[in-house]
């Protein structure tokens, strides 16, 4: 280890970040080591701080990671000095259970997870398993980049689980649904925003991305939905999704936290509806995602805080405060 590196550490279940100072790490067999240049803040992190999503404590969040080799591991071979990589929230699996050995290792039994099992990257460094980075094409900068990570990574999952139906419906018009509905609109389907009721500026930047109408969740469809995606954390949407689906049609719950599902009439769910959750990415999305949002032409809108300005970038993430994403960018330490 060399010194010289900085973190945003959490200590305690529902603390603050803390600044610290520590030792940049040595990658170890397989790793690389990145100079971190841009984390995005994603809702995944406030679930970790807030207890929600099991971590080992105290840890760094983090993983929507852009940054930059700057030491190979023993054995690292498909990554060189000077490679601009991305790190997303999966970091590692077992590779033999079966989930694992079936092409769906985003069930692991065994996983570790970037910011939740391993150190992630609100920081200035962060080590990596090379196996589960991703390069990221040219076109996006740093900052752009990292909420490709998850937000764009799950949206996409997500996305391709709702199926080919032409009218999408996106609940909780954030870091993901901005993203995605950029997707769906390339690949030519009708895109309609389900924001926090009276959130006027939220359905204003849905339509600036070309979605077809927006309005409250607590609004119905002008016309039924060939299918919904949730990315609010908030179970009380199911039902209402439901109700707003054709019949035949599919409810995709992106989360990987969610407020309890209250109950609903049976009625709500007949006609061959369905509820779908997303877990997780392998690396084959990945690998798909990054090209076509780069075919796609996908452009984030993002809100950049130094490093130690993480805890207010949370509290303004939390708020639903912000267009788009946010991004922490390590260099500017203060």
């Amino acid at each position: 280890m060399t010194s010289g590196g900085f973190a945003m550490q959490l200590d305690q279940v529902g603390g603050p970040l803390r600044l610290v100072e520590r030792p940049v790490p040595t990658p170890g067999a397989g790793e690389v080591l990145l100079r971190v240049l841009a984390c995005g803040v994603c809702r995944t992190d406030l679930h970790v701080i807030d207890g929600e999503v099991a971590a080992s404590l105290p840890i760094v969040p983090g993983h929507e990671i852009v940054g930059e080799v700057v030491s190979l591991g023993e054995g690292v071979t498909d990554a060189r000095i000077g490679d601009r990589l991305g790190v997303p929230w999966l970091g590692r699996t077992c590779g033999t259970c079966p989930y694992c050995r079936s092409d769906h290792e985003n069930l692991c039994d065994r996983p570790v997870f970037t910011g939740a099992g391993r150190d992630g990257g609100y920081a200035t460094h962060v080590t990596a398993d090379a196996r589960y980075c991703l390069p990221i094409p040219a076109m996006f900068g740093d900052v752009e980049a990292a909420p490709l990570l998850c937000a764009g990574l799950i949206g996409h999952r997500s996305l391709v689980m709702a199926g080919e139906g032409r009218r999408i419906g996106l609940y909780g018009f954030g870091a993901s649904a901005h993203i995605v509905a950029q997707i769906a609109r390339w690949q030519g389907r009708d895109v309609l925003a389900f924001t926090r009721p009276g959130d006027t500026a939220g359905q204003d930047f849905a339509r600036s991305l070309g979605c077809a109408w927006a309005g409250g969740s607590d609004k119905h469809p002008p016309e039924p939905l060939d299918a919904a995606i949730i990315f609010a954390a908030v179970g009380a949407l199911v039902p209402a999704a439901l109700r707003a689906v054709r019949k035949g049609g599919r409810v995709v719950c992106a989360g990987i936290h969610m407020s309890d599902i209250p109950s609903f009439p049976y009625a709500d769910l007949w006609g061959e509806r369905s509820i779908q959750s997303v877990a997780n990415l392998t690396r084959a999305d990945g690998h798909a995602f990054m090209e076509i949002a780069a075919r796609a032409g996908v452009r984030t809108t993002t809100t950049a805080f130094p490093l130690a300005q993480a805890n207010e970038a949370i509290a303004r993430l939390r708020g639903g405060q912000l267009e788009g994403a946010v991004v922490l960018v390590p260099s500017a330490i203060d």
